[in-house]
């Protein structure tokens, strides 16, 4: 079964960071190849909007057909703002509570990220998982692009 993986603002723009080049593009290759479905929600395509050419062309080079684009409504904005109340992460950072949300919503099987402050953070990810129980959703995986495709390898 192909894994559909959500694929945040910090894995594409990182493709052209040095320190994590090889794990993104390592990543968006496997979904160019139909390995991986990309999960990429409106937040992230808004994000990358006034990024440069090159960082748009990351997402333009996936084939529609191995990439869901996924849309914010009013359930992902209300389980949004239950991270906020519960501490998750704080109003400051209502659009990384967001990505967390679409992805839980749209049951991705994992959420990637480089964003390690504020998503790929053991007790957020605890806390973020604590209101998706307490609300009747999954738990989410949240990991870093370097985990998923060293698990990927053992494969």
């Amino acid at each position: 079964m192909i894994q559909r993986i959500y694929i945040d603002t910090s894995v594409i723009g990182d493709c052209f960071d040095d320190e994590f080049t090889e794990w993104s593009i390592g990543l968006i290759d496997e979904v160019k190849k139909g390995k991986i479905i990309a999960l990429i929600s409106d937040i992230t395509l808004d994000e990358i909007e006034n990024a440069p050419k090159k960082v748009q062309d990351i997402l333009n080079d996936i084939p529609h057909t191995n990439m869901e684009i996924l849309l914010k409504d009013d359930e992902t904005q209300m389980l949004a703002e239950l991270y906020i109340q519960e501490d998750a992460v704080t109003r400051k950072f209502f659009e990384d509570a967001l990505h967390i949300a679409i992805a839980t919503i749209n049951k991705a099987d994992v959420l990637v990220s480089w964003n390690f402050k504020h998503i790929v953070n053991l007790e957020r990810i605890r806390k973020y998982n604590s209101v998706n129980l307490k609300n009747g959703y999954q738990i989410l995986e949240i990991r870093s692009p370097r985990e998923v495709l060293n698990e990927n390898k053992k494969i």
